[in-house]
Parts: C-alpha cells; structure tokens; sequence
C-alpha cells in the first residue's frame, strides 16, 4: 500500500466503517459574527476581531526543504472573540514563477481531520501542476481541532487498538450493548482530553479561520482547492464571505442539505457501487481471491468471507489478530483508488489462507496508525466535527436496527457496518450546532463542483446536487471510478482546472470527461 495517506489521492474519509463517524457533515450559519451569511462578504471585520484580522505572521523554516511555517491566532468562540483564542499551524510554500503570482491558493484534503499541512508538504505543494505552483504561493492551514491546530484527542493508542476491534456489525443484544458502550467510551475520551475544544470545532468556524487566513495572507480573495470534506469548507466559506470567495475547486463535493441518516445511506450506496466496479475487475483477473465468474458471486464471497473472520479472526504476526472489523475496514481503504485494487486482491488472498497482515496494514493506514502502536488524530477529529456539524443520524440501538433494511438494500457488503457507525455521535457530549441546510452562496463567482461517477465516499449526485445548490456552482463530471479526480490521471479535467485556477475561465457547466 501507498503509505501516504490513502494511496494516490489525499482526499480522506469521510465514514468508516471502523466505528468511529457518523458520516459527512452539514453545518448551518451561527451568529458568531455581525456578518450574515450572504452579507458577510461585503462587510468589515467587528472590532473585537480586527486584531486577529491584523496580525503578522512569522514565517519560519520548518524541517522540509522549501516549505515555511507559521502559527496563526483565531477566537476559541467567535460567538466571544474577545475571550479566549485557538492558535492554528500555517505552511506554505512560495510561488518561484515564472509568471505573475495570483496571491495564495490554500487547499485541504478532506476528513475533516485530515491534516492540511501533511497534504500540502507531502503533494499538493510538490505535486500539484507545475505552472499553478508556478503562480500561487500553495498555503495550507490545519483546521481547529486538528494535527498540528490544538487536536483534539479522545484515546490512546492501546484504547484506539481496542475500539477498532469492537464488533460493528452486532449479532445479539449483548454486542450490541459492547458497540454501544464503546461510542459511549470514546465520546467519555473526547470529553475528559479536549472539552475545552470540542464545542469550537464546527465546520463554519474552520471557515471563518480561513477567512482570518486571507486576510493575514494579504488576499483581496480567497483561492481554493477543497476536497471530500474540504469540498464542504470551502462552500461554507463561499456562504459566509461570497464577495470574497475567488477561484474555487470543490472536487468529490458533499451534499450540505441532506442530514445525517441520508448522507451516511448515500455513502453505503457509494461504497456498494465502487465495490461492484472493483468486483467486475477483480472476476477478470487470473488471481482474483472472489472467484471469476460474476460480480454477483463475488459479493456473496465477500460476505462470507467477513462471516467467518467475525467467527474466527486470523493471526496478523503481532498481538492484534484480523476480524471482521479491520477487514471490513482495508477493504474500504482499497475503494477510494482504483491503484489499490490488486493489493487488495492479494491481501484477500493472504487473509483467507489465514495471514491476515497486509488486510490489516490497509486498516491501519485508514486510521493513521503508526508501527509504534500511536495514531494521530484524524479520527477523533473526525467524530468531533461530524458530531457537531449535524444532529445525530440515530439515538439508539433501537433506530439503528429499524433502518437496518434501508442500509442493506443501499449495499449487501457494507450496509450493517454502516448503519451501526452512523449511531456513533448518539452519544456525543456536545449538542450539535450546524444543520443540514442548500448553500447557494449568492454574490459569489464561479465556484467549480467535480463530481466522479463511481467516487466511493462522495456518490456522484451529491457533486450534482451541490452545483444546483450554489448560485453559481459549474459541475465537471469525470466518468471513472476513485474517490475524487483532480490530479488523478485526467488530461481533461486537470487542464479545465487548471484553466480555472491560472485564467479564471471556469468551465462550462456539465462538462465531462
């Protein structure tokens, strides 16, 4: 596997059926600041902000070759700015040219909790194409809550161990009552580590942080690449401040209206339908571990394959042994690139002659699991923002198992496992703030929504419902499979945004490629 983050793309999940998210988050407008949303754009920052507005940063060289950093201050609550602040870790690196220079271009991978910085130093600053990185100075800022911004921290690393063993997809009343307990367990973590945090975590103020960003950046205009999740962040950014949203790529773009239950069904069908697509490849190839005659015999393989690991873990080499938990989860892992697949045909192989160790080392690349037992912390960010951004999708054992059918008929592989991980934030200790509600971000110009027609995490219509939604949206479709698709091999979609980003000419709206 591509230790990277999620192979070839750093866009990174949005659900897992790992236990831990509820699925993708929606967050409606706060009155944090006298800006209303669609007026916020054309006004002056309030006075207990200027300063934050006003500030000076200090660039300073910070380990990697050609990339500076910076530590940024923004309001702990912006609701109180005057109060208490958040200190948010800031890189860059510099345009060289040549070219005129645009201003900055801040990106994000997604999650939420996906570490902007991590994305930027490792890609996006040295891979994105050249003449973008010739003409913007590439700047990431790790939201609040996140890697390197104050993080949230819910267990340690023999917990976490723990926590993503736990049976997902409950047999009886009394497994259920040990998943129940273990998002109990979590969200107690969360709480004792970082309730101090946790109720400034939202997505709307990660936006308003970007908007703090611009400003300290020396930006008329925020210019942006968002993706998965950071497709969210940067729509709510365009309905805060449309006069101040530039050129912005929403690229494998989530659906802010719908609420929780429907996004996370949405995403069970998404995964069942890049599982299909892998499964029609996978029966044409000469060591596919699901058989060679149909997609339809491979499914049933596949089920019975988690079956029996839920009956009958296998050894991995170390204390950890292979269940269906962490199967289920690198199976996952493997459907957001297409490049995974013949890894995962080999590691289904391994797994069912009784090695379960590369299954396992997908799952533990999903979770950013390090060799020395730690992860980092995208999964707690994770929940923490999806938690907070929309209402939970269920209260209890009981709703779980009355929409189990709708769950399994959106995908018979993963339906179970993730309608149970979408009860997660039923126990969360911070009222949600955010509400599933259309962004139109009126005022604003041409905002760029890239949808791929098999994307796993992001089904394909949420990118069609988005570009409707905004005043402004041009939907670019890639016909093809993997989770998001600028950078991803597309002549054709990279040169329609990198047209944007270089020319502001945006595409024409439905495009494909």
């Amino acid at each position: 596997m591509d230790t990277r983050r999620l192979f070839r793309t750093f866009a990174l999940p949005l659900a897992t059926v790992g236990l831990l998210v509820s699925g993708c988050t929606a967050a409606g407008p706060s009155s944090g600041e006298s800006d209303a949303p669609g007026a916020a754009g054309r006004a002056a920052p309030s006075a207990a902000l200027k300063p934050y507005y006003g500030q000076k940063l200090d660039w300073r060289e910070c380990g990697v070759p050609g990339f500076e950093c910076a530590t940024m201050k923004a309001p702990l609550d912006y609701a109180e700015p005057e109060g208490d602040s958040i200190e948010l870790a800031v890189s860059r690196v510099k345009a060289k040219g040549p070219g005129k220079r645009l201003g900055s271009l801040l990106v994000n991978p997604g999650g939420p909790g996906g570490s902007a910085i991590g994305y930027l130093q490792a890609y996006a600053g040295i891979g994105y194409p050249a003449p973008v990185r010739a003409r913007y100075d590439m700047v990431a800022v790790d939201p609040r809550g996140v890697a390197r911004s104050e993080p949230v921290e819910c267990l340690s690393g023999p917990e976490m161990d723990k926590y993503t063993q736990v049976d997902q997809t409950p047999d009886d009343a009394a497994e259920a009552s040990r998943l129940e307990q273990a998002y109990k367990d979590f969200a107690a973590g969360c709480e004792k580590l970082s309730g101090k945090i946790l109720p400034h975590v939202s997505t709307e103020e990660a936006a308003r942080d970007m908007d703090i960003a611009r400003a300290v950046l020396g930006d008329e205009k925020l210019n942006y690449v968002g993706a998965s999740y950071g497709t969210f962040l940067g729509a709510t950014y365009a309905e805060l401040f449309p006069d101040r949203a530039g050129r912005l790529v929403l690229d494998g773009a989530m659906d802010p209206a719908l609420p929780a239950r429907e996004l996370n069904r949405d995403q069970t069908a998404g995964f069942e339908t890049a599982f299909k697509a892998f499964a029609a490849d996978c029966v044409k190839q000469a060591d596919c571990p699901l058989g060679r005659t149909s997609v339809a015999d491979a499914t049933a393989r596949l089920k019975d394959f988690f079956a029996k690991l839920d009956a009958s873990p296998v050894p991995t080499g170390e204390d950890r042994r292979l269940g269906e938990s962490l199967a289920t989860t690198g199976v996952i892992a493997a459907m957001y690139d297409d490049g995974a697949w013949p890894q995962l045909r080999s590691a289904l192989a391994a797994a069912q002659d009784g090695e379960g160790a590369q299954l396992l080392a997908m799952a533990d690349s999903y979770y950013e699991r390090e060799a020395d037992g730690s992860y980092a912390n995208l999964m707690f960010a994770n929940a923490a923002v999806n938690c907070l951004d929309l209402p939970a999708a269920f209260d209890g054992t009981d709703a779980v198992r009355a929409a189990l059918p709708t769950f399994e008929k959106a995908s018979p592989v993963f339906g179970r496992g993730f309608a149970w991980a979408s009860l997660n934030c039923g126990f969360w200790p911070t009222q949600a703030t955010g509400k599933a509600h259309a962004i139109e971000a009126k005022g604003a110009g041409p905002i760029v929504v890239v949808g791929t027609t098999r994307d796993p995490a992001t089904p394909y219509k949420w990118a069609e419902s988005l570009a409707g939604q905004l005043s402004s949206g041009r939907l670019l479709t890639y016909d093809g499979d993997g989770h998001t698709a600028y950078g991803r091999g597309s002549d054709c979609i990279d040169t329609a945004i990198n047209t944007y980003l270089l020319e502001g000419e945006a595409p024409q709206d439905g495009k494909r490629c």
